[in-house]
């Protein structure tokens, strides 16, 4: 056995992965379209400087969990990233809740992309949305948006059931497409921002205080990890890099991905809130498109950024999906599911069980409408800070087993700091009387992804 628990005897997955896969990877898997279908959630949450400061807090405030992520992946090249992380500090249990709760975290994207793709083409052609099959929620849902979305469900699978070379050379298409238009539209829109636009800065209001501020870049920080997730999706594909590959550039990617997924984020929200009244767009749907459009009266600038969130639509499902279906297909080589999504397509080699796997759950998550996309961003935030508090403290008991050197005493300070910044984020979501805390709904669905995983385990054939 490897260090990771891994045999080098079994058949392996494609190695063709490089520093610029693990990028498009790490930022694909984190921006993804809701710079544009729930920015007037972002607005309304907490205002244009609530938002922009709770991104920016957020994004700095897991530099120290991903230079964790950066020293686990380079000692563990392991699939199974958190199960084996927490498995090598804690016990093999740990390490299946670990992996099983980051695993919601990604695949739980895959059907909100399912569904916003419907939402976000409808903008362009409203027929979409009429033929209303049923309704989830109080909120319809359409026969064209749903087949809309199912398909690209299917395109996406394609992708990643015939190989990890044909998914990663998409992912770069998709991911310096996104840029190249980003790059574009807020250069254009920063000519027509104006201060003004942008006051009050907080959703409290101008008469709120510090206190009022407080709590208006509290609630943004509330979601920030599921909008930042994905610069540790570069270890679940680990072991996929390029033969000769160096792992310092797992570190790499890690930190450029979380830089400017971060600024992406940031940027975006001052362009659109300073080119009309802020207020007004958070009352909108599709803001961005609307504040574009009334400061340029332009279809064009509208068709571009559609286009913009089509790119990072489909780079975001595909990057999740594919981190998603990685670690399924590593829970179950350790047979801690059903063994059979550990098996590797002796032609594409890809975990083609694992990816039929993940595609029956988004296919069953796209059936249930635009109903999951606000809930859908609170569970995946609490499970991604799961999965980072487990790691920090996996890492700083692991690290403290080690030979000592120099930087170990610093090394796990820094993953200290993780794991009290993971605390930190994991109280904003279940703490009652916080503002914008779990609800009733997304306990039911976190319960729901918890007795499948209880499920799935007692289906398991022990550890390998």
């Amino acid at each position: 056995m490897t260090a990771s628990g891994v045999s080098k005897t079994r058949n392996v997955l494609s190695r063709t992965l490089r520093t610029t896969e693990y990028f498009t990877l790490a930022f694909g898997t984190m921006v993804g379209v809701g710079w544009l279908i729930v920015i007037d959630d972002w607005l309304r949450r907490g205002g244009p400087g609530g938002a922009m400061l709770g991104f920016l807090t957020g994004g700095l405030a897991l530099v120290p969990i991903a230079y964790v992520y950066g020293k686990f992946v380079q000692a563990m090249p392991d699939a199974a990233s958190e199960l084996a992380y927490a498995s090598s500090a804690f016990t093999s249990e740990v390490g299946y809740w670990a992996g099983w709760m980051m695993t919601l975290a990604y695949l739980i994207v895959c059907p909100w992309e399912a569904v916003a793709i419907g939402k976000i083409v409808s903008y362009l052609l409203p027929a979409l949305r009429t033929g209303e099959i049923y309704r989830i929620g109080g909120i319809p849902v359409f026969a064209p948006t749903l087949a809309l979305g199912l398909a690209t469900t299917a395109l996406v699978v394609i992708l990643n059931y015939r190989g990890v070379r044909i998914s990663a050379r998409f992912q770069n298409l998709t991911t310096f497409g996104l840029l190249a238009l980003f790059a574009v539209f807020t250069l254009t829109g920063l000519t027509r921002d104006r201060i003004s636009n942008l006051k009050p800065w907080f959703s409290s209001g101008p008469d709120a205080g510090w206190l009022g501020g407080l709590v208006s870049i509290v609630m943004v920080l509330q979601i920030v990890p599921f909008f930042l997730t994905g610069f540790e999706s570069v270890s679940k594909c680990s072991e996929e890099a390029q033969v000769g590959y160096n792992p310092r550039g797992f570190m790499r990617a890690i930190f450029l991905g979380l830089g400017v997924g971060m600024a992406f984020y940031v940027i975006i929200i001052g362009v659109v809130a300073g080119l009309v009244p802020w207020q007004g767009l958070a009352a909108e749907r599709y803001a961005t498109a609307v504040a574009f459009k009334e400061a340029f009266a332009s279809d064009f600038l509208v068709r571009l950024i559609i286009l913009a969130a089509l790119f990072a639509l489909l780079k975001v499902f595909n990057a999740n999906f594919l981190t998603a279906s990685r670690l399924i297909f590593a829970l179950g080589r350790r047979a801690m599911i059903p063994a059979g999504m550990g098996k590797i397509h002796p032609r594409f080699q890809t975990p083609h069980q694992a990816v039929l796997f993940c595609a029956v759950l988004t296919v069953g998550g796209a059936l249930l409408g635009e109903a999951i996309l606000i809930p859908v961003t609170e569970v995946g935030s609490l499970c991604s800070v799961a999965g980072w508090l487990i790691s920090c403290a996996a890492f700083v008991r692991w690290r403290g087993m080690q030979p000592g050197n120099g930087s170990m005493h610093r090394e796990i300070a820094i993953a200290g700091i993780g794991a009290l910044v993971a605390t930190a984020l994991l109280l904003l979501k279940i703490i009652p009387t916080v503002p914008g805390s779990f609800g009733l709904w997304e306990y039911v669905s976190l319960g729901a992804w918890i007795l499948l995983g209880v499920l799935l385990r007692m289906n398991g054939d022990g550890q390998p």
